[in-house]
Formats: structure tokens, sequence, C-alpha cells
């Protein structure tokens, strides 16, 4: 029997089910007021946000703040912070100028706006789309630090988007180490992480519990592409160079059904999206990251550990050096490319699951760090294991530190440099094994 291609896109949309029904948005910092569509009356705009205030001794909510909002025509809507110094107020829709006014008067003894701050602040409001407005309370307790003093927090960070980005690196070295196939589509299985654990999220799972969910759903996804789309596909003979073309065709179908659903929306998790920091020395974190940390150590160690010491990872590590005479050796090449598959995918969906937290859930979100797990692979050499997780650990370190010279919107550029410089040294990277063409 023959499937065709159709069949894992009707999979991926009894997944996605109830991400059509999520909230249409969530507040991503304290200081934010976000405008947003509501789903009962697609005429309004809400106007959501909370007011803190911020100085050398910490943070602290700010209740009884007036707000007013004037629209294009005039009208004005105001809102008061509560306790927890959020506020919400609901304004129709009109296209034109909208102003968002803090009442100064009306804030605490002690609390003021900061010096320079602007008030009232002025957008231009001519779609649905969400638009962004804060106000900077406290005196402030920006300090000024030198390049020197920024470095540990920078590759603190550097080493925590590594850990992150290795497991999608690990899931695509696999996939190409046992089938050789440059799969361009892992990136919309990172997003499928993110996506599924945000749709559980707002329906009222426990972040936790829906990160779990999300991963075991990422790893049937990943066993019912190979079983349904790849296997046939190979079975037919086709080469390597046309599976990862069609690879690259399945991204587009992928992202844009995410798109579809998502309406491209930018979302956050409904838990531990802004957690209390806490200091170390020089470096900032929070048991967030330091959680987040841990679950990918301990998925690359356990990964690394069953491809020595188990069964199935002995037949991957022979299925991955000559499939044909491992299939003489009597063992199923189909069974272990598949295990292979949804390990791989698994891995992914906890990626996206963790990025996630630090950045914004989005349809594109694994496209856009596709280019640097591939980075990462090459870096630490294609096929390798242990090469996925310290290429990850490089490319991600490099990132971060780049961006003390660099602006960080140009930080990926970076791992590219490496690339190159790597390549043109040790062509096959770092763990990459020399091997014999022709």
């Amino acid at each position: 029997m023959r499937f065709r291609p159709a069949i894992c896109l009707v999979l991926l949309v009894v997944a996605f089910l109830g991400a059509g029904s999520a909230a249409a948005s969530a507040t991503s910092t304290v200081d934010t007021a976000r405008f947003t569509v509501t789903d009962d009356d697609p005429g309004a705009v809400k106007v959501t946000g909370k007011l803190v205030n911020r100085d050398d001794t910490g943070s602290s909510p700010v209740g009884g703040g007036k707000v007013t909002v004037t629209d294009s025509s005039g009208s004005e809507y105001p809102a008061t912070s509560l306790a927890d110094g959020s506020f919400s107020v609901e304004v129709p829709f009109k296209a034109g100028s909208i102003s968002i006014k803090l009442d100064e008067a009306s804030l605490p003894d002690g609390v003021s706006l900061r010096e320079g701050g602007r008030n009232p602040i002025t957008r231009t409001v001519s779609s649905t789309l969400p638009l962004t407005v804060t106000f900077v309370l406290g005196k402030g307790d920006r300090q000024t630090m030198s390049w020197a003093d920024q470095i540990p927090q920078s590759l603190f960070n550097g080493l925590y988007f590594g850990l992150i980005i290795s497991l999608g690196a690990l899931g695509l070295s696999l996939i190409f180490g046992t089938t050789g196939l440059t799969n361009f589509a892992h990136g919309e299985m990172v997003t499928f992480g993110a996506l599924v654990t945000y749709a559980l999220n707002v329906m009222g799972a426990d972040i936790w519990l829906a990160g779990l969910l999300a991963v075991i759903l990422a790893a049937a996804f990943g066993f019912a592409q190979d079983r349904f789309f790849w296997r046939p596909i190979r079975r037919r003979g086709t080469s390597v160079l046309a599976m990862m073309i069609i690879s690259i065709g399945v991204q587009f179908v992928l992202r844009n059904t995410y798109q579809f659903f998502t309406g491209g929306r930018t979302e956050t998790y409904r838990q531990y999206t802004t957690p209390e920091g806490l200091h170390l020395g020089p470096i900032t974190y929070s048991v967030r990251d330091v959680i987040c940390m841990a679950i990918a150590i301990v998925l690359v160690v356990g990964v690394t550990v069953a491809l020595k010491r188990t069964r199935l990872g002995r037949a991957t590590r022979a299925v991955a050096d000559n499939a044909a005479l491992a299939a003489t050796a009597g063992i199923n090449v189909n069974r272990v490319i598949a295990a292979v598959w949804s390990v791989g995918a698994l891995l992914a969906g906890t990626c996206g699951l963790l990025l996630g937290f630090s950045q914004a859930v989005k349809f594109d979100l694994g496209a856009l760090q596709l280019l640097v797990m591939f980075a990462a692979i090459t870096v630490g050499g294609l096929g390798s294991v242990w090469g996925a997780v310290i290429g990850s650990l490089l490319v991600g370190t490099l990132i971060e530190m780049s961006t003390l010279v660099i602006p960080s919107e140009l930080k990926v550029a970076a791992a590219l440099f490496l690339l190159i410089g790597v390549l043109l040294v040790r062509p096959r990277g770092l763990l990459g094994r020399a091997e014999r063409i022709g």
C-alpha cells in the first residue's frame, strides 16, 4: 500500500486542533501594555499591562496608577492599576492615532516617571496587529558596565543557549547519520514542540505537563513522518539529494500550516515567563534557567549513553556505519531508522519547549534556529553525536559573546564566521572522521 504525504498533514491538523481556539495574546513583560483583539468582539482592542517601579532596591508593583487611552475620535477610556500593578481596558478599534497617558499625579509618593520617559505615548493604529507601550517608572538602577564586566553574563547566556540548541542539533545529527538526509524540515519539529506546549498550557494544563505531552506528540509525529512519508520514498530508491529537496518542500508546508492555525501571532506561555532573578556573583539567572539546563543535560547524556550501552544504540551505530551490512547481520534497518526519527523529533520538540521560555512562541521559531543548528553540527562534525553537542556549545557561546562587540541583530553572523573558519582549517569538523571519496 502506498501512502501520500497528505497523511502527515492530517496528523498535524489533529495535533493542533486545540491551538486554533487558544487565547489570542499573552503579556510577555511586566512593564508592557499590549494591544490584542478579543475573540468575543473583533472590533475591540484590549489594552493591558503592569506598572512596576524599579530602582536599586529591586522591583515593586504600583497600584492605583491611572492610565487613559484616547482613540482617534477623542474618546477617552480610563483604567486604574490594581494592587499587583496590572491594568486593563477595552477600546473600540478605530484606525488612526491613539494616545496612552499615565497620570503621574496618581502615582504613590516616591514613585515617578523615569527622567526622559515618554508620556503620553502615541501610536498609529492601522490594523488589529499587537502594539506595545512601555512606561518606565523609578529613578533607575541602570549602571554602566564595562566590556569585561559583561563577559560572565554573556558566557552564561551562551552556554544556556548552546545547551538548548544542542537538543535540536543532536536530533538533526542522528537523522543525518542513519539516513544521510539533511532534513531542512527539522526546524519545524522544534516549532511543533513550542506550539503544542503553548496550546495545552492555555487550555489549562500545567506548563511542565503540557511540555511532557508535547514532546511525546513530537516523537509520535516523527515516527509518523518516517513510517508514512520517508520510508515509502526510500523504497522507491530516491536519491539523498532529491530527498533533501523534498524536505525543503515539507518545511514550507509545515511552516505555513503552523501560520494558518496561529495567524502569525507572537505568544508566550502562561507560566514562568518572568521568573525572579537570582544572583551568583556577576551572573544573573533564575530557577527556570537551571531546570531547563538540567533537562537538556539529562537528555544529551541519556542519548549518548544509550547509543553506547543499549542494543538499539549499537544497532543505530551499525546502521549509520553501513546500512546494507547491518541488514545482512539481521538488524531491522527500517525499525532502527523509525526509532531514530522518533528520538530526533523528541529532542527537537524538547528544544522548542525550552526555547519557548526565553523566546516568543511563533510559527517560525524553529526556522529561525535552523541555520544555527546546521552550523553547530557542521562545526562539530557531521554525523558525530558529541560533535553536535560541542559544536552547539561553541556556536551558542560565540553568538552571545559577539554581542559585546557587534549589534545583537547581527549576532547569528558570528556563527557563520566560525563555520567558515572551521571548514577552512578542518573541513570534516572538529570531531568528524576523514573518509575516502571515490
